[in-house]
């Protein structure tokens, strides 16, 4: 396996999905906390960009063993074990080892933090893994939107500002004569989950547009995924509600001052973002239309943390 094969393998360019949420949660604790570890953000991207490497290989490589349609751009081109002749053993040796970092560099993480990144990145682990493998794949069922978005649009990035802040009383446990007492901050955790509802909602249109995509594929495939359920047109619908619905939380954000003014910018992203979702809304494949959903997810979230890294500096 050469640099090409595994940086196709691993699809290296989807990175974006779990990189943004990343920088936005690190962008947020500088701004609202002003603080910043790191040795915890190292560490955080080790793990967090390992284990995303990870699942994207180990869902390529079910796919490879579970298609029934052999032939097509899904198969032929765009999974990577079949376009480069991969070995299959190499393939799992490369998960195996990428699995392995995101581990020690995560437990390295949890005994810098506490409790809460253990338990959050355990959950993340798991959802991770079964998105992929198992019985049942989640991505092969109605909810892989839900669990992508939730994961990787509110998870990383609740859990990239609580590796900087953790002092100041997030989430406390604490555990005394048999009781477990947790302490939550509600109003911050409130606020997180606001500003997550746009990388949720662009995160969560990148795997509804795939799938979208592959509709005819995923049904011979025996994937039955939301646009599987719900019929083609309805997903579509479904995928512009999402992206206003993102919109509508950055709107609120404003109003109630979570974040800066020059958050404003991030409402002029709209003109590009509806341009896209009409051209999707035209043609849906793969290999013309897809990464109009991936743009999206970039467009408004490298112009929502530019905009919060502004406020940080200039203090508006």
């Amino acid at each position: 396996m050469n640099i090409i094969s595994f940086l196709k393998l691993v699809e290296i360019q989807t990175k974006v999905a779990s990189m943004i949420p990343f920088l936005l949660g690190t962008s947020y604790a500088l701004y609202r906390f002003e603080s910043f570890n790191i040795n915890n953000f190292a560490l955080m991207l080790i793990s967090l960009l390992s284990f995303d490497m990870t699942t994207t290989a180990l869902n390529n490589y079910i796919d490879y063993k579970k298609a029934i349609k052999k032939h097509g751009f899904g198969y032929e081109s765009h999974n990577a074990i079949v376009r480069y002749k991969l070995k299959e053993g190499t393939v799992v040796a490369v998960i195996a080892s990428m699995l392995a970092i995101a581990v020690i560099a995560g437990v390295l993480l949890y005994l810098n933090t506490g409790f809460v990144v253990l338990l959050l990145g355990a959950i993340s682990f798991a959802i991770g893994i079964l998105y992929s493998f198992g019985p049942i794949p989640i991505s092969r069922t109605p909810f892989g939107e839900f669990f992508s978005g939730f994961t990787m649009g509110f998870v990383i990035t609740f859990l990239a500002t609580y590796i900087h802040v953790r002092d100041l009383g997030f989430i406390i446990f604490s555990y005394q004569g048999g009781m477990l007492n947790i302490s939550l901050n509600l109003l911050e955790l409130l606020y997180m989950a606001l500003i997550s509802v746009l990388p949720i909602c662009g995160i969560a249109n990148i795997m509804l547009a795939n799938n979208i995509c592959d509709i005819e594929d995923d049904v011979v495939n025996r994937r039955y995924t939301l646009p599987v359920y719900v019929g083609k047109e309805k997903a579509l619908q479904l995928f512009k509600l999402i992206y206003y619905t993102g919109y509508l939380a950055v709107i609120l954000a404003l109003v109630l001052g979570i974040i800066p003014i020059s958050s404003v910018l991030v409402l002029a992203t709209f003109v590009l973002v509806n341009k896209n979702i009409k051209a999707f809304y035209k043609l849906q494949t793969k290999k013309d239309t897809f990464a109009l959903a991936v743009k999206n997810f970039v467009i408004f979230s490298v112009v929502q943390i530019a905009a919060i890294l502004i406020g940080t500096v200039f203090n508006i």
